[in-house]
């Protein structure tokens, strides 16, 4: 958790709560928010500003832009980035990207709001996150779709989302979902996250090896099997992550 901090300008920074999610780790979260509509996550609101009068009228909403702190990015920043989209290879401005790596690291979320809790304190149950547990939040705000959502917009070199990629379970892997309580849920997850390839840019296309990747309390361990105009990415194994 960061705290206040004071800019030279004069400017106060103050987490206004904190994120608890699906994702412990920076490996295999989604490059963009709804990606993964089943990672689940919960933004705990501290105090002062853990009044439920803070969020009243907040449950109308189906979505809310949250600004935050990419606090595992380091401070320094230069300005030419280098977009997974573009393969890791083509520069472009830092200004011109969604970076982490941002003069100051903050980032915008859109996510779906589930639920509402203020039985002691204030918490927001939410969907679709791309935010690892540990995230300071600065702000919420309601998403209003008939002003934000621009159907004559360019999206540059993004114009539309990642294609998917198949997503398949080895026999190991699916002995060890089936003795969980979760184990729909956690598919679902898993899926969602492989199928975006969370392997760095420049290692796509490269030999075959095993990843690692830490959904919930397992390391997801997966290969990516190209072939000559298609991946597949397969799920090797599931096992309780141990820290090390």
């Amino acid at each position: 958790m960061i705290s206040p901090t004071s800019c030279s300008n004069g400017y106060r920074l103050d987490p206004i709560g904190h994120i608890e999610s699906d994702f412990p780790d920076k490996f295999g979260v989604p490059r963009q928010p709804g990606l993964a509509p089943a990672a689940r996550a919960t933004l705990v609101l501290r105090p002062p500003y853990d009044d439920p009068l803070a969020v009243r009228g907040l449950e109308a909403f189906s979505h809310l832009w949250l600004t935050f702190v990419f606090h595992q990015s380091p401070e320094r920043w230069t300005p030419l980035v280098r977009p997974p989209r573009l393969g890791g290879n083509a520069k472009v401005g830092v200004f011109a990207s969604r970076s982490t790596h941002r003069p100051n690291r903050l980032g915008l979320s859109l996510v779906q709001l589930r639920d509402v809790d203020t039985r002691g304190g204030v918490s927001l149950l939410l969907e679709g996150c791309d935010l690892i547990s540990g995230t300071p939040v600065l702000d919420i705000k309601p998403y209003l779709p008939w002003v934000e959502a621009r159907s004559d917009a360019r999206a540059g070199y993004a114009p539309e989302p990642p294609s998917p990629l198949p997503v398949r379970f080895s026999d190991e892997a699916e002995a060890a979902l089936a003795t969980r309580e979760d184990a729909a849920s956690l598919r679902e997850l898993i899926i969602q996250v492989l199928a975006q390839d969370p392997r760095p840019a420049y290692r796509q296309g490269a030999e075959e090896r095993v990843y690692g990747v830490r959904l919930r309390d397992v390391d997801v361990r997966f290969r990516a099997m190209e072939a000559s105009t298609s991946t597949l990415m397969e799920v090797v194994a599931i096992v309780p992550f141990t820290g090390q």
